[in-house]
């Protein structure tokens, strides 16, 4: 079992890839973008730009709660929306093919568990996640 089987058999309850225009394959495409948006070389700075964000937002408890070993704090679709800002939502809106709305509330679920998995020893990595090729190769094929 892969590094992120589990948050994919959770995210999209077990439909991994589903169909198109699916709730299975909206969350498979928005998997996609968000580790695109981790990885080292992502605009944006990858995983320790946004924490950075966080940080900036006065959210920094919550995503340090994702990257630790305990509980992950929820956050409200708005706050991610306030964190990644508008350029950013609007390439994954356009990368996903949903809605706004949608796709915040979607990724307020996904985020923290994605986070949590690439994360298993409380901390991240002193030399980050990885290119985000590297973070899609864990997927593997689908």
């Amino acid at each position: 079992m892969g590094l992120l089987d589990s948050v994919l058999s959770q995210v999209l309850g077990g439909a991994q890839g589903g169909a198109p225009g699916g709730t299975g394959g909206d969350n498979a495409a928005l998997l996609q973008a968000v580790l695109g948006m981790l990885g080292n070389d992502a605009p944006g700075g990858g995983l320790n730009g946004l924490i950075a964000g966080f940080q900036r937002s006065g959210l920094g408890d919550v995503v340090s709660s994702w990257i630790s070993t305990g509980q992950n704090q929820p956050i409200a679709p708005d706050q991610l929306g306030q964190v990644l800002g508008t350029e950013a939502l609007s390439a994954l809106t356009r990368q996903t093919g949903g809605q706004t709305g949608d796709v915040l509330s979607q990724l307020a679920q996904m985020l923290p568990q994605v986070i949590d998995q690439l994360t298993p020893h409380g901390q991240v990595p002193a030399s980050g996640l990885g290119n985000s090729s590297d973070l899609l190769g864990m997927l593997g094929p689908r």
